[in-house]
C-alpha cells in the first residue's frame, strides 16, 4: 500500500530502537544494576523504563497515524487527547542522561530515542495544526516532508 511508504523508515527505527532496547535489558541491564547499590541500581532501572516510555509512546503514535493514511480511521479520531503521545513529564526528561552510573550502552539509546520522541512530537504538532483543516488523504505534502525528513535524521 502506498502510503504506507511513508511510514516505513519511522517504523523500522523505532522497531530496531525497540529490538536494541529489549536486547540491552535482557543481556546488559541486570548485569548492570549488580555491579552498583540499590539508589544507583534505582537510577539505572528509572532510566530503562524512561526508554521504554518513550519507544511505547512513538509506536503506539505512528500506529495511529498509519491507520489514518490507510482509511481506517478518521485523523479527528486518531487525534483524540487518548490517542496523541502522552507522558511528556517523563519522556522528554533528560535530567539523568548523564549520570555516571547510566552505562554508554543505555545513553546511548535514551539519547536516539529523545530524538525520535522529539521528532514524532513535532510532527503530531504539526498534524494537529491541519487535522481539522484537511482530510486524512490530503495529508500526504507533509507526510513527505516531516517523514521524508525523519528518515535522514539519526
Amino acid at each position: 500500500m502506498q502510503t504506507t511508504a511513508y511510514f516505513r523508515g519511522p517504523i523500522e527505527e523505532t522497531m530496531a530502537l525497540l529490538v536494541e532496547a529489549r536486547t540491552f535489558m535482557m543481556e546488559t541491564e541486570w548485569w548492570d544494576r549488580q555491579k552498583v547499590d540499590g539508589v544507583k541500581g534505582l537510577r539505572i532501572t528509572n532510566e530503562t523504563f524512561r526508554l521504554t516510555s518513550r519507544l511505547t509512546q512513538v509506536m503506539s503514535w505512528l500506529m495511529f497515524q498509519r491507520a489514518v493514511h490507510n482509511g481506517e480511521i478518521s485523523a479527528e479520531y486518531a487525534m483524540e487527547n487518548q490517542f496523541r503521545l502522552s507522558g511528556h513529564d517523563v519522556c522528554l526528561d533528560t535530567s539523568h542522561s548523564n549520570d555516571a552510573v547510566i552505562s554508554d550502552e543505555l545513553r546511548s539509546l535514551l539519547n536516539r530515542s529523545h530524538k525520535l520522541f522529539l521528532r514524532i512530537e513535532r510532527l503530531e504538532t504539526s498534524f494537529a495544526r491541519t487535522a481539522t483543516r484537511h482530510s486524512p488523504s490530503s495529508n500526504n505534502e507533509e507526510l513527505d516532508a516531516n517523514f521524508g525528513h525523519a528518515e535522514t535524521e539519526h
